[in-house]
Protein backbone atom coordinates (compact mmCIF):
# COMPACT_ATOMS: atom_id res chain seq x y z
CA UNK A 1 0.00 0.00 0.00
CA UNK A 2 1.59 3.15 -1.57
CA UNK A 3 -1.25 5.72 -0.42
CA UNK A 4 -1.28 7.46 3.02
CA UNK A 5 -4.90 6.32 5.16
CA UNK A 6 -4.19 9.89 7.41
CA UNK A 7 -7.97 10.85 7.42
CA UNK A 8 -8.95 7.45 6.46
CA UNK A 9 -11.39 4.83 8.34
CA UNK A 10 -10.49 1.68 9.59
CA UNK A 11 -13.68 -0.16 9.66
CA UNK A 12 -13.02 -4.12 11.67
CA UNK A 13 -13.57 -6.98 9.56
CA UNK A 14 -15.55 -9.86 11.32
CA UNK A 15 -11.97 -11.54 11.34
CA UNK A 16 -11.27 -9.43 14.43
CA UNK A 17 -14.42 -10.86 16.45
CA UNK A 18 -13.54 -11.01 20.13
CA UNK A 19 -10.28 -9.14 19.83
CA UNK A 20 -9.96 -5.73 21.18
CA UNK A 21 -11.01 -4.36 18.26
CA UNK A 22 -14.59 -6.28 17.46
CA UNK A 23 -16.63 -4.07 15.46
CA UNK A 24 -14.12 -0.91 15.56
CA UNK A 25 -14.01 2.12 13.35
CA UNK A 26 -10.28 3.46 13.79
CA UNK A 27 -10.08 7.28 12.45
CA UNK A 28 -6.16 7.13 11.07
CA UNK A 29 -4.75 10.42 12.36
CA UNK A 30 -1.07 9.54 10.91
CA UNK A 31 0.39 6.91 8.77
CA UNK A 32 3.71 7.43 7.29
CA UNK A 33 6.93 5.61 7.63
CA UNK A 34 7.40 5.00 11.07
CA UNK A 35 3.46 3.54 11.34
CA UNK A 36 0.33 4.55 12.08
CA UNK A 37 -1.87 5.85 14.56
CA UNK A 38 -5.80 6.17 14.99
CA UNK A 39 -8.24 6.05 17.32
CA UNK A 40 -11.22 4.34 17.88
CA UNK A 41 -14.66 7.12 17.39
CA UNK A 42 -17.07 4.38 18.16
CA UNK A 43 -16.58 3.65 22.04
CA UNK A 44 -17.66 5.64 24.44
CA UNK A 45 -16.85 5.03 28.04
CA UNK A 46 -18.94 6.06 30.90
CA UNK A 47 -16.60 8.32 32.11
CA UNK A 48 -17.47 12.61 31.90
CA UNK A 49 -14.77 14.46 30.20
CA UNK A 50 -15.68 16.41 33.17
CA UNK A 51 -14.45 13.76 35.71
CA UNK A 52 -10.75 13.49 34.57
CA UNK A 53 -10.21 17.16 32.20
CA UNK A 54 -12.77 19.94 33.92
CA UNK A 55 -11.29 23.01 31.90
CA UNK A 56 -12.60 21.13 28.64
CA UNK A 57 -15.87 20.18 29.86
CA UNK A 58 -17.39 23.09 27.65
CA UNK A 59 -15.53 22.79 24.58
CA UNK A 60 -16.68 18.80 23.74
CA UNK A 61 -19.14 17.44 21.82
CA UNK A 62 -22.14 15.74 23.43
CA UNK A 63 -22.32 13.18 24.81
CA UNK A 64 -19.45 14.48 27.00
CA UNK A 65 -17.85 11.25 27.52
CA UNK A 66 -14.33 10.26 26.89
CA UNK A 67 -14.27 7.72 24.45
CA UNK A 68 -11.66 4.50 23.99
CA UNK A 69 -9.13 5.46 21.78
CA UNK A 70 -7.29 1.95 21.49
CA UNK A 71 -5.41 -0.49 23.39
CA UNK A 72 -2.26 1.66 23.84
CA UNK A 73 -1.28 4.30 26.76
CA UNK A 74 -4.81 4.18 28.03
CA UNK A 75 -3.71 6.40 30.93
CA UNK A 76 -2.96 9.14 28.73
CA UNK A 77 -5.67 11.60 26.58
CA UNK A 78 -5.86 12.69 23.28
CA UNK A 79 -8.29 15.29 21.86
CA UNK A 80 -9.38 15.78 18.71
CA UNK A 81 -11.23 18.72 17.12
CA UNK A 82 -13.42 20.06 14.14
CA UNK A 83 -11.93 23.44 13.15
CA UNK A 84 -13.52 26.47 11.77
CA UNK A 85 -12.02 28.71 9.43
CA UNK A 86 -9.05 28.06 7.15
CA UNK A 87 -6.63 28.92 10.40
CA UNK A 88 -4.76 26.51 11.97
CA UNK A 89 -5.95 27.89 15.94
CA UNK A 90 -2.89 27.70 18.27
CA UNK A 91 -2.67 24.51 20.38
CA UNK A 92 -3.98 22.64 16.83
CA UNK A 93 -2.24 20.43 14.21
CA UNK A 94 -4.56 19.79 11.22
CA UNK A 95 -4.81 15.76 10.35
CA UNK A 96 -6.79 15.97 7.25
CA UNK A 97 -9.32 19.33 6.24
CA UNK A 98 -11.21 20.56 9.08
CA UNK A 99 -9.87 17.83 11.58
CA UNK A 100 -7.20 18.53 13.80
CA UNK A 101 -5.38 16.92 17.08
CA UNK A 102 -5.58 19.35 19.85
CA UNK A 103 -2.88 19.58 22.39
CA UNK A 104 -4.73 19.31 26.02
CA UNK A 105 -2.37 21.60 27.21
CA UNK A 106 -3.37 24.89 25.53
CA UNK A 107 -6.14 26.47 27.09
CA UNK A 108 -9.20 25.40 26.34
CA UNK A 109 -10.47 29.13 26.40
CA UNK A 110 -7.72 29.71 23.13
CA UNK A 111 -9.54 26.47 21.62
CA UNK A 112 -12.71 26.92 22.48
CA UNK A 113 -14.15 29.99 19.61
CA UNK A 114 -12.11 28.00 16.99
CA UNK A 115 -13.91 24.72 16.56
CA UNK A 116 -16.89 23.61 16.33
CA UNK A 117 -16.87 20.02 17.98
CA UNK A 118 -14.50 18.09 19.97
CA UNK A 119 -13.95 14.80 21.35
CA UNK A 120 -11.49 13.40 23.84
CA UNK A 121 -9.71 9.44 23.72
CA UNK A 122 -8.20 7.78 26.61
CA UNK A 123 -5.43 5.80 24.69
CA UNK A 124 -4.88 5.27 20.91
CA UNK A 125 -4.45 2.56 18.15
CA UNK A 126 -0.85 2.11 16.99
CA UNK A 127 0.62 -0.12 14.78
CA UNK A 128 4.57 -0.60 13.60
CA UNK A 129 6.01 0.42 10.13
CA UNK A 130 4.09 -1.62 7.86
CA UNK A 131 2.18 -3.44 10.58
CA UNK A 132 -1.40 -2.34 9.32
CA UNK A 133 -0.55 -2.73 6.19
CA UNK A 134 -0.35 -6.51 6.60
CA UNK A 135 -3.17 -6.55 8.63
CA UNK A 136 -5.39 -5.17 5.32
CA UNK A 137 -4.13 -7.24 3.22
CA UNK A 138 -5.00 -10.61 5.74
CA UNK A 139 -8.42 -8.96 5.18
CA UNK A 140 -8.59 -7.73 8.93
CA UNK A 141 -9.75 -4.11 7.97
CA UNK A 142 -11.95 -2.17 5.26
CA UNK A 143 -10.02 0.87 4.44
CA UNK A 144 -12.85 3.58 3.51
CA UNK A 145 -13.21 7.44 3.47
CA UNK A 146 -14.17 9.51 6.53
CA UNK A 147 -17.17 11.55 6.21
CA UNK A 148 -16.43 15.24 8.08
CA UNK A 149 -18.49 14.69 11.12
CA UNK A 150 -17.76 10.75 11.65
CA UNK A 151 -15.63 11.38 14.67
CA UNK A 152 -18.32 13.38 16.36
CA UNK A 153 -21.26 11.91 15.68
CA UNK A 154 -23.80 11.06 18.96
CA UNK A 155 -25.01 7.74 17.62
CA UNK A 156 -20.96 6.52 17.73
CA UNK A 157 -22.31 2.93 19.07
CA UNK A 158 -24.35 2.38 15.71
CA UNK A 159 -21.13 3.64 13.68
CA UNK A 160 -19.61 0.17 12.95
CA UNK A 161 -22.62 -0.49 10.51
CA UNK A 162 -23.80 2.77 9.47
CA UNK A 163 -19.86 3.40 8.19
CA UNK A 164 -20.36 -0.13 6.26
CA UNK A 165 -23.79 0.31 5.43
CA UNK A 166 -23.37 3.73 3.68
CA UNK A 167 -20.46 2.19 1.30
CA UNK A 168 -22.71 -0.12 -0.76
CA UNK A 169 -22.34 -3.43 -2.55
CA UNK A 170 -20.52 -6.15 -0.65
CA UNK A 171 -19.65 -4.03 2.25
CA UNK A 172 -22.91 -2.87 2.86
CA UNK A 173 -23.89 -6.58 3.17
CA UNK A 174 -21.50 -7.07 5.85
CA UNK A 175 -23.36 -4.39 7.56
CA UNK A 176 -25.72 -6.88 8.33
CA UNK A 177 -23.62 -9.79 9.71
CA UNK A 178 -24.78 -10.65 13.46
CA UNK A 179 -22.59 -9.75 16.29
CA UNK A 180 -22.34 -13.40 17.63
CA UNK A 181 -22.66 -16.06 14.17
CA UNK A 182 -23.22 -18.67 16.86
CA UNK A 183 -26.45 -17.14 17.87
CA UNK A 184 -27.98 -17.23 14.01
Amino acid sequence: MNRSLTGQLLVAAPALRGSTFDRAVVLMLSHDGDGALGVMVNRPTDVLVGDVLPAWMSVVSEPGVVFQGGPVSLDSALGLVAVDGADEPLGVRRVRGRLGVVDLDTPAEIIEPAVSAMRVFAGYAGWAPDQVEGEIEEGSWFVVDAEPGDAFRTDAEDMWALVLRRQGGQLALMATFPADPSLN
